[in-house]
């Protein structure tokens, strides 16, 4: 019905015939792409139709301090994040063609009162360029592969030996550690997003057999030393008062399985990696809150596609599904839903090992592209191009205006909610939205409730860790 290779093929074609704006500059800058696909079959259910819906570039996050309580500012621009958010205003589209009486591809009544549900035959499934930033990316390096990331020479005896390991940013946030749930990032999404292994009984053994062989090398010069197994690193930081990594040699550098955040060169944020937000997509949907209001069951993707590079299909087993396969105890509508999980051979050009080998020394430094592209299936606007959580070329005079909001910002969303729900008559509220005193975000949100139980059992089950967002950035409306 369709290949890894197809969909690969059809993302990057999609994005070749986006305008310049926001695009790398080739040889000197490198980004990552994500998008979501629909899946229609055919009335013969013999051929499948595929649409891209959503597509998103991106490598970025902002710090705590750059954080709007107008919601305003896009937090996390990783390729991922970006592609989801921008397939909500999709799904928001859809759902308003829907209750007005026109037609849509995607949506057809439900069974309860105000509620749809996703037509028969039509499906979702994502594809991104690379691994996912976070646990997808923890897993052993194979035959010739370069290390990313600095390799550990020796476990570390102290702290300041460990913080010497460090990027000096990455060292003085160690050292301050401001706010208590909150992590650095910034272009963390590059090579190193990709790291270790769920056995990590075999990669002691391993380590210890490789010392033995380096002990009898000091004394015998031709017995010939040998480096030990290391892992693929991921830039994400586990999230505080969890487990920490060891940071130990070779396969013992990284925790396995835990909750990370997005890190880089200021200070913390609260964006988790995008293996975490995967997984937590895998139960709770892409729609989000807001339009789980009008939804029977929450829309999860059938299949997560990974283009060429670095890849181990165990970690992302790990990190996507078996994080959450013993949830139990979800409202109606919820379920464990295991994506398929499968990789492409075709590799994204504008990645940074493709950047790289197209690298000149004349054009400098090799560097994360500073936008973000976001380009959706809508009738209006479909480009969003931002830079720093803003759309892309405003001035710092028109920061905090509306002229400066990013279509996929929570507020614009939040928006573009609350038209659905002026267009929806009276007789065709969903119950959750009728006789109540509704006005911020964080109302909407919170009244959504068959979401947020499933939100509640997934965290006390899978993630207890997760980091909150505080209250006051969710009081907009």
């Amino acid at each position: 019905m369709w290949s890894p290779d197809e969909i690969a093929s059809i993302c990057y074609n999609h994005f070749n015939k986006l305008p310049k704006r926001g695009k790398p500059e080739a040889g000197r800058e490198w980004t990552l792409l994500a998008a979501v696909i629909l899946l229609t079959d055919s009335s013969d259910q013999k051929t499948v139709h595929k649409q891209v819906v959503s597509l998103g570039t991106g490598t970025k996050c902002i710090g705590q301090s750059a954080m709007s309580m107008k919601g305003d500012v896009l937090n996390d621009s990783h390729a991922e994040v970006i592609a989801r958010r921008g397939c909500v205003r999709y799904l928001t589209e859809q759902l308003y063609r829907a209750v007005s009486g026109q037609s849509s591809d995607v949506f057809c009544p439900g069974t309860e009162k105000g509620k749809w549900t996703v037509k028969p035959g039509v499906s979702f499934l994502f594809f991104t360029s690379q691994t996912p930033c976070g646990d997808a990316s923890i897993f052993p390096m194979t035959g010739s592969q370069a290390q990313p990331c600095e390799p550990v020479k020796a476990v570390q005896k102290d702290e300041s030996e460990r913080r010497g390991l460090k990027r000096q940013a990455e060292s003085e946030l160690e050292e301050t550690r401001p706010g208590p749930d909150m992590k650095t990032s910034d272009d963390n999404h590059s090579s190193c997003r990709k790291s270790g292994d769920s056995n990590q009984d075999e990669g002691i053994t391993e380590i210890k057999e490789c010392n033995q062989l380096n002990e009898v090398s000091d004394f015998q010069p031709d017995v010939k030393k040998v480096c030990p197994p290391d892992l693929h690193r991921t830039g994400a930081k586990c999230v505080p008062d969890g487990p920490a990594d060891p940071l130990k040699p070779g396969l013992l550098y990284h925790s396995v399985g835990v909750l990370r955040v997005k890190p880089g060169r200021g200070e913390r944020t609260l964006s988790l990696s995008c293996s975490d937000k995967l997984s937590r997509w895998g139960i709770l949907g892409i729609q989000g809150a807001l339009l789980s209001h009008y939804l029977q069951g929450p829309i999860c993707f059938s299949a997560v596609v990974v283009g060429k590079g670095s890849y181990s299909h165990q970690a992302m087993e790990r990190a996507l599904k078996t994080r959450c396969s013993h949830v139990r105890g979800l409202p109606s509508g919820f379920s464990v839903r295991a994506p398929e999980l499968l990789q492409a051979s075709l590799e994204f050009t504008h990645n940074h090992t493709h950047t790289e080998s197209k690298h000149t020394h004349s054009q400098g430094r090799i560097s994360p592209c500073g936008a973000a592209i976001s380009w959706s299936a809508v009738s209006q606007q479909p480009l969003d191009v931002t830079a720093n959580g803003y759309k892309q070329g405003v001035t710092k005079k028109a920061l905090g205006t509306l002229q400066a909001r990013s279509l996929i910002s929570k507020v614009e969303l939040f928006h573009s909610f609350l038209k659905l729900v002026a267009a929806t008559e009276d007789s065709h509220l969903p119950e959750t939205l009728c006789g109540k005193d509704l006005r911020t975000y964080w109302d909407y949100k919170q009244a959504a409730g068959t979401y947020q139980q499933a939100w509640t059992q997934l965290r006390l089950q899978a993630f207890p860790l997760w980091p909150r967002s505080p209250r006051e950035l969710l009081l907009f409306h």
